[in-house]
């Protein structure tokens, strides 16, 4: 059941291609003001559940950065991004075992509950008011320590396995990295991983099946 919405918020289905940035344009040039926020990035590539706030709702946005995610989600196996994703340099991995499922579930079991992860490089966590992507991406990572955090995952559940492709669907804590999530499954099993595919679904008791697509926004919703 979804939690009871504020008039001042939004519930938005974000498409591939676009950044969250590119969203809040939308509701802006929608809603014909330029009081608009959002709760919970999602990269580019990422489909999904996007909280908008509009006018006082922006307000409402902080208690609803923390809460709990649920993701589908695609891993090619086998390889390895620089960005941890498809936007990355792809490298093959040149030796490994093809996992069976049950080596795969086993390996899930290892992140089930919770980890200590280890921040994505080209996440958008700040180390001394600089991002990571940013400095990731000018060659300045040496010597500089990525965070971790312990998250929790209180589900994760594979929906299809079909060497190279696996899909699973997670749910986790605020702050989890989903991308590091298939970086960190793909080193378990030996063979590497990144992360192709990724769609929130819920964002604590809201559901993207009462999102709405940004073709169809107006003032009246």
């Amino acid at each position: 059941m979804m939690d009871s919405l504020s008039p001042n918020l939004l519930l938005i289905d974000k498409p591939a291609g676009m950044t969250s940035h590119d969203v809040v344009d939308r509701v802006r040039r929608a809603f014909k003001t330029r009081k608009v926020g959002h709760a919970g990035t999602l990269d580019p590539f990422a489909t999904g559940l996007l909280i908008m706030g509009i006018g006082p709702g922006t307000k409402e946005l902080t208690a609803l950065v923390g809460l709990d995610k649920t993701y589908i989600a695609t891993a090619r196996l086998g390889a390895t991004s620089t960005t941890e994703d498809p936007e990355g340099e792809i490298t093959e991995r040149a030796s490994y075992d093809v996992p069976r499922t049950e080596e795969l579930e086993r390996a899930l079991n290892k992140f089930r509950g919770g980890y200590e992860q280890t921040a994505s490089a080209f996440s958008a966590k700040k180390i001394k008011g600089k991002k990571l992507y940013e400095l990731a991406r000018r060659g300045q990572l040496e010597g500089v320590e990525i965070p971790k955090k312990q998250i929790e995952i209180s589900e994760l559940k594979i929906l299809k396995y079909d060497w190279p492709r696996l899909s699973f669907e997670v749910s986790c804590s605020s702050g989890t990295y989903i991308r590091a999530l298939a970086r960190d499954i793909g080193e378990a099993l030996g063979c590497g991983a990144y992360l192709t595919e990724l769609r929130r679904t819920r964002i604590g008791g809201f559901d993207i099946k009462d999102a709405k697509i940004l073709d169809s926004l107006s003032p009246e919703r």
